[in-house]
């Protein structure tokens, strides 16, 4: 499987595509901005579906101009989704759910706290993981209320620490990372009392 990144937006956040190498098949996750530079990204490709890892406005705001170019199926999160944003002929994607693509398939995996709606997509026997902002180098994504915060504790003892450390996480945003080199810390925060807390943390606090 071929990954490849194109960092788009204002707030610069990294889009994806998944191709099959034998089949050319693709995949584009999260189309937040510029689609001539995401249309790009899949030359040389045959796209297939539109994946989302969650709803928030930096990861969608080409969705609607890339839907209608390319025609492909969508797929995102039943949700709720931000600020009740609606996709209308979205397709639902489950907890674990296998996703074919060509001659492979991703693995999606619900990894709520960030967004209710928040869905990391696997290589399914290889080691890329896209995780969205559910987990980044320096710390988890950033959350909105002390409960949010808990779920997101949860996310990670029950999902992201479960993967392997040959793990490569594709966040979206800021740079890929191993996660065997950075599972002490994030499990050494996970198991820690933060209270109440909620906002931007780092791996530290």
């Amino acid at each position: 499987m071929e990954l490849r990144a194109r960092s788009v937006g204002p707030w610069p956040m990294n889009a994806y595509a998944l191709v099959c190498a034998q089949t050319r098949q693709s995949v584009l996750i999260d189309p937040g901005a510029d689609p001539d530079a995401l249309l790009a990204l899949l030359a040389d490709t045959q796209p297939v579906a539109i994946l989302l890892t969650h709803t928030h406005p930096d990861h969608v705001g080409a969705l609607d101009e890339l839907r209608a170019q390319l025609g492909v199926p969508l797929y995102a999160h039943p949700g709720p989704h931000f600020q009740g944003m609606t996709l209308p002929d979205s397709r639902p994607i489950d907890d674990r759910q296998l996703l074919p693509l060509g001659n492979a398939a991703l693995r999606a995996f619900y990894a709520p706290g960030h967004a209710d709606d928040m869905v990391c997509f696997a290589v399914e026997g290889g080691t890329d993981i896209v995780v969205g902002d559910t987990v980044f180098d320096g710390g988890p994504g950033r959350t909105w209320s002390a409960d949010a915060f808990q779920t997101t504790l949860h996310t990670l003892r029950a999902v992201v620490l479960a993967w392997p450390d040959d793990a490569i996480c594709h966040p979206g945003h800021g740079p890929s990372f191993r996660l065997g080199d950075r599972r002490a810390v994030i499990a050494a925060f996970a198991a820690r009392d933060h209270g109440a807390f909620f906002g931007d943390a780092s791996w530290e606090l």
